[in-house]
């Protein structure tokens, strides 16, 4: 029973080990890294299984840290969804709870160029210079949006094409993942609440990421750094394969300032290691308790390290999917996959210097 329901909804895969997978750490040993073009950003809306979305990180001035996403999905090539994600972590001193808001979009459509997601609720435009993107959103009375994500610095994709793929054949991939990233932007705007305004005026980062393949057999765990801070935004990514793949990792990061990218690059010393393993005795995931990110190469080297604090969030990756389909995963993986996150404040130890800033960090489980 559990095999059949197992392949039926697609959570198991044959082994077929690392060589199966191009990381793209083997561009960047060449091109350690290339700055995102205009063209690059455009919607792919492949035609067969895949996960794309754009995520825009805020981190105000006022305190208030935030995102905003558009996810676009295809399944099996029959049926495409898009979802807007809204949340808003308020200061800790205030004492309120996050607020969290998913909707579905309904008549949903590209522009020609792909680069533009218009709704008659939600759209997300890109100017024409390939600058700035402006988001607006009604869909939610809780959450009425309308922000603008200004470039500050270039942008960033590791190696040439930022894509690492998977396949026996490397020249015909079966599966590929891609991350592109702005990380430092300057944000304008506000979240109308049912509470009132909140200004999101600061700083913020944008990913760009598609997972062209199902995405639990893309990575079984996932490590995200943003920090930003007065003069430094740095960026991290991580995610490692599961048995299928052989348990391999795939990490990139960048640092930027105003105007320029400081580093970037998938070195082997950029890393990110969990340093206490706090544990969630409700699932039985090793959820980190204490983090050290490292970016190094060619003279640079940075580091941010320190406990997590509390955690602002915990999310179950299948709250989400129907209730038959979720039995049948969780009872054939023998658990559930969750995404913890964590904002605390940290200090950022750059080239001998050292600056504090805010931190947001995710930690993903999935198999």
């Amino acid at each position: 029973m559990f095999n059949w329901a197992k392949n039926a909804v697609g959570i198991t895969e044959p082994v077929y080990g690392p060589s199966a997978i191009q990381s793209v750490a083997e561009q960047a040993k060449e091109t350690p890294y290339s700055d995102v073009t205009k063209e690059d950003l455009a919607w792919e809306v492949m035609d067969t299984t895949n996960v794309e979305t754009k995520v825009f990180y805020m981190t105000s001035e006022s305190g208030h840290i935030g995102l905003l996403q558009v996810i676009y999905s295809n399944v099996l090539g029959v049926r495409t969804t898009a979802q807007f994600n809204t949340k808003i972590l308020y200061p800790p001193e205030q004492g309120k709870p996050h607020l969290w808001c998913s909707d579905n979009i309904s008549n949903f459509d590209f522009s020609p160029d792909k680069q533009d997601f218009t709704s008659a609720a939600c759209t997300m435009t890109l100017s024409p210079d390939g600058q700035t993107y402006h988001i607006k959103s009604t869909l939610n009375p809780h959450s009425a949006v309308d922000i603008t994500f200004t470039r500050a610095s270039p942008g960033f994709k590791a190696g040439r094409t930022g894509t690492t793929t998977f396949g026996t054949s490397p020249a015909k991939p079966w599966g590929r993942m891609r991350h592109l990233t702005w990380p430092r932007c300057r944000v304008q705007g506000s979240i109308m609440t049912q509470a009132g305004p909140v200004d999101f005026a600061g700083r913020g980062l944008f990913n760009h990421a598609l997972q062209g393949m199902k995405p639990h057999f893309a990575a079984a765990k996932w490590n995200f750094c943003n920090f930003q801070s007065k003069t430094y935004s740095a960026f991290l990514m991580e995610f490692t394969t599961p048995e299928s793949y052989g348990k391999t990792s795939v990490c990139v990061g960048c640092v930027a300032v105003e105007g320029r990218v400081l580093f970037g690059g998938a070195t082997p010393e950029t890393s990110v290691r969990h340093t206490e393993v706090r544990g969630d005795p409700e699932n039985e995931w090793p959820e980190p308790g204490a983090v050290e990110f490292r970016w190094e190469g060619k003279g640079f080297e940075a580091r941010l390290a320190g406990k997590l604090g509390t955690r602002v969030d915990r999310i179950d990756v299948m709250g989400e999917l129907p209730k038959f389909v979720k039995q049948i995963v969780v009872g054939a993986s023998g658990t559930k996959p969750y995404i913890y996150q964590y904002t605390p404040k940290m200090t950022l130890e750059i080239n001998g210097e050292k600056e504090e800033g805010q931190l947001f960090m995710e930690s993903t489980f999935i198999s």
